[in-house]
């Protein structure tokens, strides 16, 4: 199976920003069942809740699928820009559950690292017992922190890596 092109995502483009929606309820709807709480916030949002974020996008866009040539989006990686030397806060990190264990999560990582962060410092949290997720933020060389309880009933592992 060939690689995935990645590119910018434009949230303004209708397609787009429903593709981006409908995969990160997906996904965080897994990650619900993955950690066993359900009050993740992103699962809450709305279409205009997403597009409103102040967030950049990067997509893994996949060939398969009805929407054409140039491919949909089969997962995505959305940060706040923040201001040289401080550091990078990835927001969200989503692949679509049809395409799960494809390499498209760590693919949109390494890119966004060598490409987008080089040399800054990138963190990231998800939920403590999301193994998936754990796992490939160690494979890629975060290092993990403190976990955290920012509700009860939910336990948010940290990690932090130089880009």
């Amino acid at each position: 199976m060939p690689t995935p092109p990645v590119r910018p995502l434009d949230l303004t483009d209708d397609r787009t920003a429903r593709a981006v929606h409908r995969i990160g309820l997906a996904a965080y709807a897994v990650e619900a069942e993955l950690i066993g709480f359900d009050g993740i916030p992103a699962l809450g949002e709305s279409l205009a809740d997403l597009r409103a974020r102040p967030l950049r996008w990067l997509g893994a866009m996949s060939s398969e699928g009805s929407e054409g040539a140039e491919g949909a989006v089969a997962g995505f990686l959305a940060w706040e820009e923040t201001p040289p030397g401080e550091p990078v806060r990835l927001d969200r990190l989503c692949v679509d559950p049809a395409r799960f264990r494809r390499g498209i999560a760590s693919l949109l990582l390494r890119h966004a690292l060598t490409e987008l962060f080089a040399g800054r410092v990138v963190e990231v949290t998800t939920g403590a017992a999301n193994a998936p997720a754990v796992t490939l933020y160690e494979r890629l060389g975060f290092v993990r922190g403190a976990d955290f309880s920012p509700v009860p009933g939910l336990t948010m592992a940290s990690f932090r890596r130089r880009g």
